[in-house]
């Protein structure tokens, strides 16, 4: 079962980070249309607040992907020392409170959202965004993160239960710098 719920963590992911590159090649094509544009003297203008919502939705939609990609930072130089049950021990208790954490953000992101929705809150900008059309995905993108992590640790503790520390680390651990080289 954990293997599972990983592997379609992973696929599902791997669908939003192609979902994401798309919406981030579409901002690079919109930037690069008002950089032509201004040269001709002309403007599309809000290219900056545009970018600017890209970057969060892409942010809080990619780290899903990259928990799963082993791809966030972390300090090592215990878990390094300890053996296969204390490396899986420290992996799983830094899900943990990865976990928790983007739980909290998650939590906290709706209020933002939900007062913009209710308010019909816009951006104090010559664009007037409705911010619900932004901080909506925004939340659910932070919301995925979270129901990432917790299945991912679900996943985790499951295979070191069963003594699977191999792939527990697989799932959740995370490269040394000599690993990463090989990685990359």
């Amino acid at each position: 079962m954990p293997e599972k719920i990983l592997a379609l963590m992973k696929r599902l992911n791997k669908g939003v980070a192609v979902l994401i590159g798309l919406l981030l090649l579409v901002c690079v094509v919109f930037i690069l249309v008002e950089i032509v544009i201004r040269k001709l003297g002309a403007s599309l203008g809000g290219t900056d607040e545009i970018s600017g919502y890209v970057m969060a939705l892409v942010t809080s939609w990619g780290m899903g992907f990259a928990l799963l990609e082993l791809s966030h930072v972390r300090i090592d130089f215990l878990r390094g020392r300890a053996g296969a049950l204390g490396r899986s021990l420290f992996d799983l208790f830094s899900m943990f409170i990865l976990s928790g954490t983007i739980t909290v953000i998650a939590v906290r992101c709706w209020p933002v959202a939900e007062r913009s929705l209710s308010n019909g809150s816009r951006a104090n900008t010559p664009l007037e965004t409705p911010l619900a059309l932004v901080q909506l995905p925004w939340f659910a993108g932070w919301l995925w993160f979270a129901i990432v992590a917790w299945l991912t640790l679900f996943a985790a503790v499951l295979l070191v239960l069963r003594g699977e520390f191999a792939q527990s680390e697989a799932a959740i651990g995370t490269f040394g710098e000599d690993e990463a080289e090989v990685h990359t």
